[in-house]
């Protein structure tokens, strides 16, 4: 029946030593869901090409990045001009940009997979810079910007030559980002634009060479006197005035900028003038299925850890694994993960055939918050006094 069915399921995952009933192991091993181990190709998106680009990442973070997170996060900054470079020379920074900058021109679902993957970092600070890079600061600019721009910013972002960090947070502006009050009004000649306000939580942007900067341009309707403008961090003007400590995430710098007088080419705003608000919107559509592919593998990780953990400890002459509650917990906790997983590549694949994906990416990304805080907190009960 479907509820013996389900409870050897959940069983079974957590259980060497427990016996499935003969009548029901060709059924269960039919329909596949003893297991809690995936192939990437197991989904109808992905293919053998995108499990050989996350074997490439997987081999290039074994090699130059997990190595060094323990230093870097205790010295709450990692060498991001360095480690860019690694990924840009390995294409990783550019997957679905167009050829002609550098990128690989490939479908968002290739980029979908290398952030799924970049989740094998053993810490979540350098995930979240690279996400930064590749996913934030570049997507309005790859297709909205000039080909001026792109040569001069993108080119270079994509090759990880240099680093990039978004501003559109502020103080008083997170999510209600319509909100913002930094400005950048016309000089005199009508040649510069002069900008005047700050931005707040900006990741990477103590070692930022360029902002992909939201700003208000005109007076008038918020949703719609907005720009998008490149400003290079070394401008005259541009000032770091602290670096933000955190709770976690400690090897990502992340700071408030203050811009005073900083004047830019009118020609650095991306794209038409007064759309900054729409492409902010659209480029966040990437940052939100790209945030919720990051947290799957250290998630997973937690149940692998606690599954070997909880089946190795003994207390009042039993596993904690053979109590049914940790059991059962840690199964619903497997059942809520993959639920997560399934919604993200569905709204991926309808992205990648031109779908508007916004309530879907929003509401993989809420899910993936708030999974990742429940996993992680109800995992750490079952470790005791060694969490």
């Amino acid at each position: 029946c479907t509820a013996c069915l389900s409870r050897s399921m959940m069983l079974r995952c957590f259980s060497r030593s427990l016996v499935i009933p003969k009548e029901l192991c060709f059924r269960v091993r039919r329909i596949g869901v003893l297991s809690t181990s995936f192939e990437l190709t197991d989904e109808a998106i992905f293919t053998d090409e995108h499990q050989t680009l996350r074997s490439s990442l997987r081999k290039l973070i074994d090699q130059h990045i997990n190595p060094y997170v323990d230093e870097w996060e205790e010295a709450k900054s990692f060498p991001a001009h360095r480690v860019f470079k690694k990924l840009g020379e390995a294409g990783f920074l550019g997957v679905t940009k167009p050829p002609e900058y550098g990128g690989l021109g490939l479908d968002f679902s290739f980029s979908a997979a290398v952030a799924e993957e970049l989740g094998h970092i053993t810490c979540g600070a350098i995930p979240m810079a690279i996400g930064v890079q590749a996913d934030m600061a570049t997507p309005a600019l790859t297709r909205f910007g000039s080909d001026e721009l792109k040569r001069q910013f993108l080119a270079p972002s994509i090759a990880g030559d240099v680093v990039a960090c978004l501003g559109v947070s502020e103080v008083g502006a997170g999510s209600d980002v319509a909100g913002i009050k930094t400005t950048a009004r016309p000089s005199s000649t009508g040649d510069d634009l002069i900008i005047n306000g700050g931005k707040m939580w900006t990741t990477s942007g103590a070692q930022a060479d360029w902002m992909c900067l939201l700003a208000n341009t005109r007076e008038g309707e918020p949703h719609r006197n907005k720009s998008l403008i490149c400003l290079p961090m070394d401008t005259k003007g541009v000032t770091i005035s602290r670096k933000i400590d955190k709770l976690g995430m400690h090897a990502s710098d992340t700071v408030e900028v203050v811009l005073q007088d900083v004047r830019v080419p009118k020609t650095n705003i991306i794209g038409e003038e007064g759309k900054g608000f729409l492409y902010q919107m659209l480029q966040f559509q990437e940052e939100r299925m790209c945030a919720t592919a990051l947290v799957f593998r250290p998630l997973q990780r937690l149940i692998d850890q606690t599954v070997e953990y909880t089946r190795n400890r003994k207390a009042f002459g039993q596993s904690i694994l053979d109590n049914q509650v940790v059991h059962f917990r840690l199964a619903e906790l497997q059942a809520e993960l993959e639920a997560l997983r399934s919604l993200h590549y569905r709204c991926v694949g309808m992205y990648v055939n031109g779908k508007d994906v916004t309530p879907l990416a929003s509401m993989a990304k809420l899910k993936g918050g708030r999974l990742a805080r429940e996993l992680t907190d109800a995992v750490l009960q079952y470790w005791g006094g060694m969490g």
